[in-house]
């Protein structure tokens, strides 16, 4: 089953209209709580993305995924430091991370991180990952 993803009412402000489906509905946009991440339809159902609150100036993300078919386009699932799985902002480069996040809080193209899933790695891709909160 293919997910749609649609912003919803409560998306903030911030979120990027143009680059791709992660971009647009706010993935690794900043945060302090959840309620600063952006509501998103998926499938009808309405979504809150969840501030992880590991990183300096946080980053919404979709908790949850098995796998990188479970996010949107442009984001993968990784196997955080937590024990929960989230949806990332995949990128070749810096460049492509901060679409939704100020200079002084950008995110790092790393591959330093654990795929949900280990197949979802054949891509080669990496992950925006903002510097730890300290």
């Amino acid at each position: 089953m293919q997910k749609v993803w649609v912003l919803g009412l409560g998306a903030a402000l911030g979120a990027c209209s143009s680059g791709n489906a992660a971009d647009q509905i706010g993935v690794a946009s900043i945060c302090e709580v959840d309620d600063d991440c952006p509501e998103v339809l998926i499938d009808g159902e309405s979504t809150q993305l969840q501030c992880i609150t590991d990183f300096s100036g946080g980053y919404c993300s979709i908790q949850g995924c098995d796998s990188a078919a479970d996010c949107p386009d442009g984001a993968t699932c990784v196997a955080h430091t937590d024990g929960e799985n989230y949806c990332f902002r995949e990128c070749a480069d810096k460049s492509e991370c901060n679409a939704n996040r100020p200079a002084d809080e950008e995110a790092n193209c790393s591959a330093n991180f654990d795929y949900a899933d280990p197949t979802d790695d054949e891509a080669g891709l990496k992950a925006c990952i903002p510097p730890s909160s300290g």
